[in-house]
């Protein structure tokens, strides 16, 4: 398939622009109809809920409040004619937009309660027709300019409320826009290419334009949450410019390595393409173990992120290789290409800081292993006071309308009146129901409203704010002791029940959605990597990697670290489905990251089963690769701090930390370290099994390449290599030393440079005897014979300064 993309590129161009003109052209018909279903089965907010839409169907549309406050010195009221004259033209005149359906005026008869007891602050509540994402943005604000428009000095007037909030959102794809800025920057510096730099940016906007098009159309079929576009675009950005850097890194690689363009990228796509579509697959896994919490609202989520991911390793597999023929060798930089075209290709093997690093790691597992738990346990205390629930208003930043009213209103009316209660009766309400809630420590204000189609609401303000934990006792008090005590059969519900009963419910089934998707992680590793050790690693560092995250998250959002200087808000409780989504997109993450660091590593131990060099090997060619991968995720997550919403926020931050912890000290250092430690138990697994499970190839398999026929050994058989270590009399490594393997004939079979460590590997094509010729600049040459069977041959070069040795020397017989 790869070919065919490459070969027809024009085709696979015009299909894709068909598919986003096409689709974009029936999303701009259809519209959007986004639904926050928060409500659970089978929770008692839930029932509720369903009892007041009985109640009150016509009470549909979403609800503002208005709310101003008059200077208090000199015994201001807002009942002076001054004050009166000028806020009643304004709600007047809110009232006769059209989309409004009702404004409550405080200064009506009925309207008394709606002014604070000292007379300084009161509000309007204003009933628009629609639910607040369908009302129209620029009916909110004129009624935002409106209202305002009648403040003078000494008379503050703020404006609440989930339509009001829209007018404080950023441009929309603002965070988009920084992050794939930032990705760009760390891609021209990676690459050194415009053109280079390029094709991962438009491969990761092809699938999330896509994605985020097709959830538009799934909104009108299935609930999908207003949040979901905004995750479904931030994890498709990372994992789209990740995966289509990974295959674009393997196509320049294979051309500076002499290939020509067109093979290049088909052997790019059957290799690291390969890979991209394992690590798809357990993406899509990880989120789809969010169906496993059996939550309507999640399963919004669901759709709209595997979607997203699924368009876009489609992208990377058939739009890059398209990509891909159009630039040719200009994929490559001038200096690159002028390189190549004067000193021919370059070696193989992985050198510089990448090498070293491997090298040091090998050396030191012990102390590396012991400083990344340590730093990983530090950051991960903080998730000990983990508290979920919901964030409101009051989060917002203290330079917002919404939270200046949110403020005013739990200063004139008490904590609690943002997030009243309501208990829900089938029937009349028995006073001694009423009267006992009355009198229930927590409880400021009780009202019950007259029976409405044979339902009662009681609505309760609580003396403390709707994210306090007192709040939560409360709703605990009313349920468990009030109701039954006073033989009601009553419900309670509201904004603040609903959220309650949302953490509860995800803390009951948070363990079995964890045990559902590393189990499946498990399985597909043990499947791919033929070992049980490495899959169970990998799930031990994903475990480690939530943890740290989630500290770093509660230190921020739930400690308020920081918050109001990345302009976030106020601190709060972590939102109650954030847990599930993030564990999810991390989990999947991580699995990439540890497919294509662990595929590495498992190529070279069956090529040489030698754990120590697979090791050293596989982390020296991956490293690089996989901290750019995570430097870019970290740049689009943590843009998404400017997307004006605070679950996006939180989603960005926390993603953006578990990233960088897995990327620069899970997979740099501690897992490396702990293989190195494992040794050869890292590839175990019992006869039986592997007898039993199903083959599944992360990578394709290689063919030997045979010598020439009047040159072949006489012994014929597999492939092998011979590896091992240049090093001086002293024992010190010897780096960039040229390793030849010739044959009997003299014919060159492979030609390799050492690396920083003096580790060289040489590719036999057949068992028997070869010619193993070794030089270095400053300590001459060492030639002699290596006689190769069935396995790995383990051949250490012993140099010395100025030494010329043409005899035949160390070698052996594995």
């Amino acid at each position: 398939m790869a070919r065919w993309c490459y070969r027809h590129r024009l085709v696979v161009l015009l299909l894709w622009l068909g598919a986003l003109f096409g689709l974009g052209a029936a999303s701009s018909a259809a519209g959007t109809n986004y639904a926050n279903v928060f409500s659970l089965p089978n929770t008692d907010s839930t029932t509720a809920y369903d009892l007041m839409e009985k109640a009150f169907p016509e009470r549909a549309g979403d609800t503002g409040t208005v709310v101003w406050e008059v200077d208090g010195d000199g015994g201001a009221s807002v009942r002076d004619e001054s004050v009166r004259s000028r806020i009643e033209p304004a709600l007047e005149e809110i009232g006769r937009m059209k989309g409004v359906g009702e404004v409550t005026d405080p200064y009506a008869a009925q309207g008394a309660a709606q002014i604070s007891r000292d007379g300084r602050i009161a509000y309007a509540q204003i009933t628009f027709t629609e639910q607040a994402n369908a009302v129209p943005k620029e009916l909110i604000e004129d009624v935002v300019d409106t209202a305002q428009a009648a403040e003078r000095d000494g008379l503050q007037v703020e404006l609440g409320g989930q339509a009001i909030a829209r007018t404080q959102e950023p441009p929309q794809g603002t965070a988009e826009a920084v992050g794939i800025l930032a990705a760009s920057v760390v891609l021209f510096l990676a690459f050194g290419s415009l053109f280079a730099m390029l094709l991962p940016i438009v491969v990761a906007l092809a699938g999330v334009g896509t994605g985020l098009i097709g959830t538009m159309l799934l909104s009108h079929v299935t609930d999908v949450p207003e949040v979901a576009p905004l995750l479904g675009s931030l994890i498709g950005l990372g994992v789209g410019i990740d995966y289509a850097l990974f295959i674009v890194t393997r196509h320049r690689r294979g051309i500076l390595r002499g290939m020509k363009p067109e093979e290049s990228a088909v052997t790019a796509l059957n290799t690291s393409g390969r890979a991209v579509l394992f690590a798809g697959g357990t993406v899509c896994i990880a989120l789809a173990g969010m169906l496993v919490m059996n939550m309507r609202f999640l399963d919004g989520v669901v759709v709209a992120t595997s979607l997203t991911v699924v368009l876009s390793v489609l992208a990377a597999i058939t739009l890059l290789p398209a990509l891909l023929g159009l630039l040719g060798m200009r994929v490559l930089s001038r200096r690159q290409r002028r390189r190549l075209a004067a000193t021919g290709p370059e070696p193989e093997e992985a050198s510089g800081l990448a090498a070293r690093w491997s090298a040091y790691v090998q050396k030191s597992p012990r102390r590396l292993a012991a400083l990344a738990v340590v730093v990983m346990a530090v950051l991960a205390i903080p998730v000990l006071s983990l508290r979920l629930g919901a964030t409101d208003q009051g989060n917002h930043q203290e330079s917002t309308t919404t939270r200046q009213a949110y403020d005013l209103l739990a200063e004139g009316f008490g904590p609690g009146f943002n997030g009243p209660l309501q208990v829900v009766v089938e029937g009349d309400a028995p006073a001694g129901l009423v009267d006992g809630i009355r009198a229930t420590e927590g409880v400021a204000q009780v009202a019950a409203v007259p029976p409405a189609n044979g339902v009662t609401v009681i609505q309760v303000v609580p003396t403390t704010s709707p994210q306090s934990e007192q709040t939560d006792r409360l709703i605990d008090r009313l349920r468990d002791d009030v109701i039954p005590q006073s033989g009601a059969e009553a419900h309670v519900g509201g904004v603040t029940a609903v959220f309650k009963d949302f953490a509860s419910v995800t803390g009951d089934r948070l363990p079995y959605f964890v045990a559902t998707i590393i189990a499946l992680g498990f399985l597909l590793l043990m499947v791919a990597f033929r070992s049980l050790v490495v899959p169970l690693t990998a799930a031990l560092m994903n475990l480690i990697a939530a943890a740290a995250s989630f500290g770093v998250l509660v230190a921020i959002f739930q400690w308020g670290w920081g918050t109001e200087l990345i302009g976030v808000g106020k601190e709060g409780p972590i939102t109650s489905f954030l847990p599930v989504i993030m564990l999810s997109l991390l989990f999947g993450l991580s699995m990439d990251y540890q497919v294509f660091l662990v595929s590495r590593m498992h190529e070279e131990w069956v090529h040489t089963k030698d754990n120590a060099r697979a090791v050293r090997v596989g982390l020296a060619e991956t490293s690089r690769v996989i901290n750019s991968a995570a430097l870019i995720m970290i740049c689009v997550f943590s843009a998404f701090v400017l997307s004006g919403d605070m679950e996006g926020a939180m989603a960005g931050i926390g993603l953006a930390a578990a990233v960088a912890l897995d990327a620069f000290i899970l997979r740099t250092a501690l897992v490396p370290a702990a293989m190195h430690l494992l040794g050869t138990s890292n590839w175990w697994l019992p006869d039986w099994l592997e007898k039993r499970l199903p083959h599944l190839a992360v990578e394709p398999k290689e063919e030997a390449v045979a010598p020439a026929a009047e040159e072949e050994p006489a012994e014929a058989g597999r492939a092998s290599v011979v590896h091992g270590y240049v090093r001086t009399a002293d024992g010190e490594p010897v780096d960039g030393a040229a390793v030849t393997l010739l044959t009997k004939g003299g014919r060159q079979v492979d030609r390799v440079t050492s690396l920083a460590d003096g580790s060289y590997i040489v590719s036999v094509p057949a068992p028997g005897a070869y010619l193993l010729a070794t030089t270095a600049p400053s300590y001459g040459s060492r030639a002699g014979q290596v006689v190769v069977t069935e396995g790995p041959l383990v051949h250490d070069v012993e140099l010395a300064e100025g030494e010329v040795d043409a005899a035949p020397r160390g070698g052996g017989v594995n």
